[in-house]
């Protein structure tokens, strides 16, 4: 598909995303004063067949409400559809922003990602038919790779800018997480599998923060952040169940997690803007981890 009908779907989204809800005539307007329309209105019967166009190539379904007269985006009402429709939509807005602003180039500095274009469109295949995938896999605890792995592909998950699937693996018979860009050798097996019934996706990291996980059960975790840390928090919020006590000078954020790996990762990175309060087990580890940064820096120093 031409890359300017992409775009062209992409504004109409966007256009409708962002207006909520918009009579035809309305977008038409719109449609006239953009890049697209060079002036001219958009046609009724083009409109159609970009919104029929916008629903078998993007899965997303532009509904028509009789009492307004409006055009909206549907959506089932489920949680797990409605974050992947707006990272999409994000995603897209972003893309037409960014591609039709070639002639800033040299002004917008974009983030290296490591690309997941290879084994991604594999993956999804093989989730699509409930077929297992095979591939050798480069552990960065290991100096060579491990080959024949063979997993079950439940779900993937992207954090930190990094995809990942989670499913379960035939030989250590546990659900394990594995990084695509240290995947290669990624191919479709002609064995299926049967997710298990009661395995829901959107619950498997719903107490944890990124993508680790352990057997701990939830507890509860307290932080302390000075107020310029405490607006970052409020910004974007470590977990769902964050709630936060304002104080004076600081404030206090709330949550029930698990302890993980990622999670002690991410509260040593703001440094001394936070101190953890509780769990004691977790403010010790955090301890720990300082006093060993501390004194590798009185090596360097001696």
């Amino acid at each position: 598909m031409a890359r300017n009908t992409i775009n062209k779907y992409i504004w109409i989204v966007d256009t409708i995303e962002r207006y909520g809800s918009i009579t035809r005539e309305r977008l038409s307007e719109l449609w006239e004063q953009s890049d697209f329309g060079n002036g001219e209105p958009l046609p009724r019967r083009s409109f159609y067949n970009y919104r029929n166009g916008i629903a078998d190539t993007l899965g997303i379904d532009i509904e028509f409400n009789t009492s307004t007269y409006e055009y909206y985006i549907a959506s089932d009402g489920t949680e797990a559809t409605n974050k992947r429709q707006q990272w999409l939509l994000d995603s897209m807005s972003i893309s037409g922003m960014v591609s039709s602003s070639a002639d800033l180039s040299s002004r917008i500095l974009l983030e290296f990602v490591p690309s997941a274009r290879e084994f991604l469109p594999v993956i999804i295949d093989a989730m699509r038919q409930n077929f297992r995938i095979k591939f050798s896999y480069k552990s960065y605890q290991r100096v060579n790779p491990q080959n024949g792995i063979v997993i079950e592909p439940y779900f993937v998950k992207i954090f930190n800018q990094l995809w990942y699937v989670i499913g379960y693996n035939i030989a250590d018979k546990k659900i394990k997480t594995y990084s695509l860009d240290r995947m290669s050798k990624v191919i479709i097996t002609n064995d299926t599998f049967v997710i298990p019934e009661g395995f829901v996706p959107d619950e498997f990291f719903a107490d944890c923060y990124g993508i680790t996980t352990n057997q701990d059960e939830p507890k509860k975790i307290s932080i302390k952040a000075e107020p310029t840390q405490a607006k970052y928090l409020r910004a974007l919020p470590l977990h769902p169940s964050q709630q936060e006590e304002l104080h004076d000078n600081y404030s206090i954020f709330r949550y029930k997690m698990r302890n993980t790996y990622d999670l002690r990762e991410r509260l040593l990175s703001h440094g001394s803007s936070i101190e953890v309060i509780e769990p004691p087990e977790l403010k010790a580890q955090i301890v720990d981890e300082l006093k060993k940064a501390l004194q590798n820096y009185k090596k360097t120093a001696d």
